[in-house]
């Protein structure tokens, strides 16, 4: 990692003034004439390093450090790949644009020399190494204490701690399928510059946890005595805070199993983000100023993901070939298991015509179709599905097809903003965690103001066990949070492997799913671990070929 970590450490000037798309921050000092002490001479300077960080969750990573490339604007890409990987999203035919289909096949993930490893390493330890230099400029104590500068301290250890959740949970085995004192995790790195003597190397999954478990709480206690985060504008919602540390830790809580701390965290998480009503959560997921949106990205107008983005990848509104050529449709037993109670119900199509000749199931076109007898029915609803949601005819749709999220000017390619923690997510990891310690009531109690919301027939008395319950919340998960890119540390979490012939079949293809249409479950398949990139084994002395997952 020693030569990857000089080339990021150099790039912090790059994040303290890349904010836009004009020629002006071309103007710089040179990037190997800055050192941190300089780049964070002021609580100022360092709101600046953290602004540059926000914006790398959403960028092109060519426009952040070193070896990025276009092909990957962070996490447009990584957080609807949770849903890919877990079979959640599925395609309905055959397109590949920026990998999408070789990542859905598993032909990506498991390589080490692919795109996505690499990157996603290298980015999440660029995260690392800048909250570092902040961390470490805070300690010197040559900055005058303010709310201010407290806000900048809780939130460089929250992202020091999102980042290495983020590696742990991906280039190692799961906390509760593994053996975590033993199983090797990702180097910790606590310093912003490193030697050669003192590169790390793996550790263990625990090693990993405990860091993390000691940032979160710096965070927390930094948070206690900070300046409030702004409200009132998407771009504030960027910005991390006292919720985000909290829902952090819930999370970090559940996927290791300590059920008392991941429900108290939830519970304190989601504190002034209410649920979402009915018009806002059919209104596309397309912003963070949503009620209940603890955390996202506000994606700025002159940033140029366009084709790079959340929504091409994944929405079934976004102007680009991915989507045309290849609508997105959900898992056609959860989509029927859906009460007609339960307004989320509605943005699944599950008459949509099969518009597509290509269509993976072969069942594309009229005449093909087995949903409509007559041409005109089928052209009828195919029209009304495009006026409906703002589309033309050179958008193909498909039975089971989802329009929940939605860019707010569909049929463009305008960039959306991305959400990462929603209150929803929190009520959801309460209840299960605890169903988990036995609590029935408390898990009802958890859990019925979200179902309450939803469905209107809702009565969570009737899951009054244990089994039952889990059951039940598992459902709750994949419905609510569905395209938000769970699906991937919850089927690791729930060691469940990937079946898409089951109970009826998802509506995916085998022939084009290929080996990915059935995957063993994590515990005895640990092709769910990602590799680590080639590149850092090349390069770091303390990483082998044989500490290769």
């Amino acid at each position: 990692m020693f030569k990857k970590i000089k080339a990021l450490l150099i790039v912090i000037p790059s994040l303290v003034i890349v904010t836009s798309c004009s020629d002006d921050f071309l103007e710089t000092t040179p990037t190997n004439a800055v050192t941190p002490s300089v780049a964070l001479s002021s609580a100022e300077d360092m709101q600046k390093v953290l602004n540059g960080v926000h914006r790398s969750l959403f960028s092109q990573l060519t426009n952040i450090f070193p070896g990025g490339r276009t092909e990957r604007a962070g996490n447009h890409y990584w957080v609807p790949l949770g849903d890919n990987l877990a079979g959640y999203l599925i395609h309905s035919a055959n397109a590949n644009n920026l990998g999408w289909r070789t990542e859905m096949q598993w032909n990506s993930h498991t390589l080490p020399t692919s795109l996505t490893n690499q990157l996603l390493w290298y980015h999440r330890y660029n995260t690392i190494l800048h909250a570092n230099s902040i961390i470490e400029k805070l300690n010197e104590g040559t900055i005058p204490v303010t709310p201010e500068l407290k806000a900048i301290e809780g939130q460089a250890y929250t992202y020091r701690a999102y980042a290495y959740l983020s590696l742990v949970q991906h280039y190692s085995k799961g906390y509760l399928i593994g053996a975590p004192s033993t199983d090797p995790g990702v180097p910790v790195l606590l310093k912003s510059t490193l030697t050669v003597a003192e590169t790390k190397p793996r550790g263990t999954v625990q090693d990993v946890y405990n860091q993390i478990e000691r940032d979160l709480d710096a965070a927390i206690t930094a948070f206690g005595s900070a300046s409030p985060r702004p409200s009132g504008n998407a771009k504030d919602k960027s910005q991390l805070n006292i919720n985000v540390a909290h829902g952090l830790k819930a999370r970090w809580a559940l996927s290791k199993g300590d059920w008392a701390t991941a429900a108290s965290e939830a519970a304190l998480a989601r504190q002034g983000f209410p649920l979402m009503n009915e018009a806002d959560w059919k209104s596309g997921f397309n912003t963070t100023t949503l009620s209940e949106v603890i955390w996202g990205s506000n994606v700025i107008a002159t940033e140029t993901t366009f084709f790079r983005s959340y929504f091409y990848l994944m929405s079934n509104t976004f102007n680009g070939s991915q989507i045309r050529n290849n609508p997105k449709i959900a898992d056609r037993r959860l989509v029927d298991a859906i009460p007609s109670t339960d307004y989320r119900k509605d943005v699944f199509i599950v008459d949509a015509p099969n518009t597509n000749s290509s269509a993976a199931n072969g069942q594309g076109g009229f005449g093909n179709d087995p949903n409509y007898t007559t041409q005109a029915a089928f052209d009828a609803r195919r029209a009304e599905i495009n006026t409906t949601y703002g589309i033309t005819n050179s958008f193909n749709q498909h039975p089971y097809m989802h329009f929940k999220m939605k860019n707010k000017n569909p049929g463009s390619i305008d960039p959306d903003d991305i959400i990462y923690m929603r209150s929803s997510e929190m009520y959801l990891i309460e209840a299960e965690a605890r169903a988990m310690l036995g609590d029935v009531g408390g898990a009802q109690a958890a859990l019925r103001p979200l179902g309450e919301e939803r469905d209107s027939a809702y009565d969570v008395t009737v899951f009054n066990d244990q089994a039952s319950l889990m059951d039940h919340i598992k459902f709750q998960r994949r419905l609510e949070l569905w395209g938000e890119g769970f699906g991937y540390t919850d089927k690791i979490r729930w060691d469940e492997g990937i079946d898409h012939a089951a109970n009826g079949g998802s509506g995916a293809s085998q022939v084009l799913y290929q080996d990915a249409y059935q995957v063993d479950r994590p515990s005895v398949n640990n092709a769910w671990i990602f590799k680590i990139p080639q590149a850092e084994i090349d390069a770091n002395p303390e990483i082998t070929p044989a500490d290769q997952n």
